[in-house]
């Protein structure tokens, strides 16, 4: 397979070849930029698809087929990748999956990018139901931020949601974090009509309690089901309405990163902020800065994207650091102005969230 060529989801990879080093960066190289003068400095790698819970708005119910474990990176695949990209310009990593706590021995591969020169900031992406057992080790492997998805904080919402139980363990895992002394801790709760309504407010003050940052994020078309519609979609505009109808007035926060995907708010009495990401009323493409790989290695421009690069054919073949460079630029350059959800032609990936790498 031409290696910068996009690849079929279920493509195999050749036979596996020596590693190469990372090398330092040539003179004069540029930045990961796109068509559009887009610069790319963050990834998001999935570490499994493999997920203990069932969230209707990512996976199926049942009969769930997850990738055979060869199928999947090594930590020293990961860690070269990451070599690669980091001498482009990337400085901050996000480990997500499926549930990536669910990886053996995942603070080993925190340390291991903690250590790559360049490599500013390493965090986790993750449901807390094993939290409260490996917050400590995380830490201790240099783990800079984690987000915890807590939809509901109702018992019957949670597994509504979820379709299993779990809720307690969520909250104990959050605590957990906090005391292992993990620096940023934020909770991610998706939003839906007709289910969500009621655990906005209680979501709210849960975090003012507690001084955790929340995020509110737009349920978006990357169900394994493909039911998403549009009038599913409870807006950051709403959301923002009973805010401010329970706790008074939001207030915008000066000085955020443009190309993060949410839009920060912190309430006018002093009682901490929340974030609002509106990828489908108020998409952000326009700034995104992302890239992600997938866990079994496949480069991903987007998260609506429906083409991909095969990194692992180049790891597993004997490719070198420069080929895994060509392949991660034109990844890049192929990539689209936005996500297009409201176009007509709009076409959802064909793989759902857990599978991509939330």
């Amino acid at each position: 397979m031409n290696s910068g060529r996009p690849s079929h989801p279920q493509a195999e990879s050749a036979a596996p070849g020596e590693e190469q080093p990372g090398r330092a960066p040539r003179i004069g190289r540029a930045v990961l930029q796109d068509t559009l003068g887009r610069v790319h400095t963050n990834l998001r790698i999935s570490v499994t698809d493999r997920c203990n819970l069932r969230c209707f708005y990512c996976m199926p119910a049942e009969a769930v087929q997850f990738k055979p474990r060869r199928e999947l990176l090594t930590f020293e695949e990961i860690t070269r990748f990451v070599r690669v990209v980091a001498r482009l310009g990337v400085h901050k990593i996000r480990l997500t999956g499926g549930e990536p706590l669910m990886r053996a021995h995942l603070p080993e591969l925190v340390r291991q990018l903690v250590a790559v020169p360049g490599i500013d900031e390493v965090a986790l992406t993750t449901n807390g139901l094993l939290l409260a057992a490996q917050a400590r080790g995380l830490r201790a492997a240099g783990l800079a931020r984690i987000n915890i998805s807590l939809d509901a904080l109702s018992e019957d919402v949670f597994r509504r949601i979820a379709r299993r139980d779990g809720l307690e363990r969520v909250l104990d895992g959050i605590f957990a974090a906090r005391r292992a002394g993990i620096p940023r801790i934020r909770l991610n709760a998706v939003a839906i009509r007709d289910i969500s309504e009621e655990e906005i407010v209680p979501l709210a003050a849960f975090a003012r309690q507690h001084q955790l940052e929340l995020r509110f994020i737009e349920f978006m078309p990357l169900d394994a089901q493909h039911d998403w519609r549009r009038p599913s979609v409870l807006s950051g505009q709403e959301i923002r309405d009973r805010l401010e109808d329970a706790f008074g007035p939001l207030l915008p926060v000066a000085g955020v990163d443009p190309s993060q995907p949410a839009t920060d708010y912190h309430f006018a009495d002093g009682g901490g902020r929340i974030g609002l990401i509106n990828p489908v009323t108020q998409p952000f493409c326009g700034a995104c800065n992302r890239l992600r790989i997938t866990a079994e290695g496949q480069v991903r421009n987007c998260l609506f994207s429906t083409s991909e690069w095969d990194a692992r054919a180049v790891l597993r073949g004997g490719g070198t650091d420069d080929q895994l460079e060509d392949l991660v630029r034109a990844c890049v350059s192929a990539k689209k102005p936005g996500h297009g959800i409201d176009a007509p032609e709009f076409v959802p990936p064909a793989r759902a969230m857990y599978q991509i790498g939330g």
